[in-house]
């Protein structure tokens, strides 16, 4: 009987044609619905809606008011409050903890102002510069520094630079600024090189805060949605952002906020207020795939995370802006993108058994995964169908799914006996099929090494795009919290 590659994951998985069809057949939209719904029973008393999480506090919302953690914009990020409430909820006050998706910190220095070690991983540059600002300003600032920022503010200095630096482009970035505030861009960078290296770190950071806002772009989850200003044809909608800040306004603003909050007396509990605490925190620069399995067995006393969703959301394109003045090129940004976790259509299949071959628990653990199998066939045969508006979905949902349970694993070795996982995640859905990423993760690391406790679920839902509703209605889907315990 014929063999055909179900995928390159493993290198080995291999299913008959007739197996294969009798998937197509069995798996379409309306069985994975029942799947999905028995799935829930098997979970009811463990998916507990927890009216205290509030979609504010989960998400990047929360951290509008507390310094530094406003200052960018990292949209994915959760808030300071939900590490500290989380950590007083289970309750978590000593040891090391562990974020493998550390994003822009906000894990590891809520957990390092409460007195713990903190230690992190993060792929993006974008992530770990941030990161290694808020440990410049925790450790090393002086107020001779944020002196020297506020003359930055009220005199201009850039204004007079003869000798502009050049700005690193990418192909998707080009033409992202109006000519002006492009040259004051230049002359800003070729300024601050004067400085000592901590005013200039901040420097820096105060302007990869308001690239967003000087541009002719605004982060659309996918991609960067471009002004019609710009000149670029963008779909069939014209998308006009409204006023533009100059760059001298925006600069401004922004250091004015820093240099009012780094003065300020009214952040008692802040990292940031006159005193404050030194936060112990560490950072690990790459993919977690590469990093996790390099770190020591039973070392961990718990772990904070949010990994990408799988929700096509492509952050070296959300975030190529920032990712171009870092310096990073055509090259590196292809290769930032295939390090990522599978959660966008452009990942291409990793082969999991060569980079670890002691992943193939892993592997098992999710080709046994009976409601992922399903939604996996049901995608290809949507995919044969022609009803998917992106051919590469099935890979990336194959790729999230199967490079998550490596994660778990490795999750499971580095923690301690009866230490704590902690995962934000969303469901999501194609095509009208809805993907039960809690309860198909939280099975899956039940057979990694972990007890799920509970799946917390916010009282409110996550809506779905406008394309999804056009094509199949509306459905909510559930925004969580897993609580997972090592055994």
């Amino acid at each position: 009987m014929q063999k055909i590659a179900t995928s390159p994951i493993s290198e080995i998985e291999t299913q008959t044609v007739d197996e294969a069809a009798a998937l197509r057949t069995s798996e379409e939209p309306g069985h994975i619905e029942q799947l999905n719904r028995d799935a829930e029973a098997r979970w009811a008393n463990r998916l507990l809606v927890d009216n205290s999480l509030t979609r504010g506090l989960v998400s990047f919302q929360a951290n509008k008011a507390r310094a530094i953690y406003r200052w960018f914009k990292y949209k994915e990020a959760f808030s300071a409050g939900l590490i500290e409430y989380l950590l007083n909820k289970y309750p978590i006050a000593n040891g090391v903890l562990l974020d493998p998706f550390a994003g822009s910190g906000t894990a590891l220095f809520a957990a390092g102002g409460l007195g713990m070690k903190a230690e992190g991983i993060e792929l993006l540059p974008i992530g770990r510069t941030i990161i290694a600002t808020k440990q410049l300003i925790d450790w090393d600032l002086k107020q001779a520094d944020v002196k020297r920022l506020a003359y930055w503010r009220d005199e201009r200095p850039w204004q007079k630079c003869k000798a502009p630096n050049p700005i690193n482009e990418l192909r998707i970035t080009r033409g992202a600024y109006p000519a002006e505030t492009f040259d004051a861009l230049g002359r800003f960078i070729g300024a601050s090189e004067q400085e000592e290296k901590r005013v200039k770190a901040v420097l820096l950071f105060a302007l990869l805060c308001i690239l967003e806002s000087i541009s002719f772009t605004r982060k659309d989850g996918q991609y960067l949605r471009w002004d019609y200003r710009a000149g670029r044809r963008q779909g069939k909608k014209i998308f006009d952002k409204g006023k533009i800040p100059t760059f001298d306004e925006a600069v401004t603003d922004k250091l004015h906020q820093i240099v009012d909050d780094l003065q300020s007396a009214d952040f008692p509990e802040d990292l940031f207020a006159t005193t404050r605490s030194k936060a112990d925190v560490e950072l690990r620069g790459g993919s977690c795939l590469e990093i996790l399995p390099q770190l020591k067995t039973k070392s961990y006393d718990c772990l904070i995370t949010s990994p990408p969703y799988c929700n096509r959301y492509d952050y070296t394109r959300t975030y190529a802006l920032e990712l171009a003045l870092l310096g990073v090129d055509e090259e590196g940004l292809i290769k930032l993108r295939q390090e990522m976790l599978s959660c966008t259509v452009e990942n291409r299949a990793k082969y999991l058994l060569k980079l670890n071959p002691v992943w193939k628990a892993a592997l098992d653990a999710a080709d046994n995964q009976t409601l992922l199998q399903s939604i996996l066939a049901c995608l290809d045969s949507q995919k044969e169908l022609d009803l998917l508006n992106n051919d590469g979905i099935p890979r990336m949902v194959r790729g999230y799914f199967y490079e998550m349970a490596c994660v778990i694993f490795e999750s499971a070795r580095v923690l301690k006996s009866g230490a704590p996982l902690i995962m934000v995640n969303d469901n999501v859905r194609y095509a009208g099929v809805s993907i039960s990423v809690d309860i198909i993760l939280s099975e899956i690391a039940e057979q990694l090494g972990f007890v799920a406790e509970q799946i917390l679920v916010l009282p409110n839902g996550k809506g779905n795009s406008s394309q999804q509703m056009g094509a199949h209605g509306r459905e909510a889907l559930r925004k969580c919290v897993y609580l997972w315990r090592k055994k």
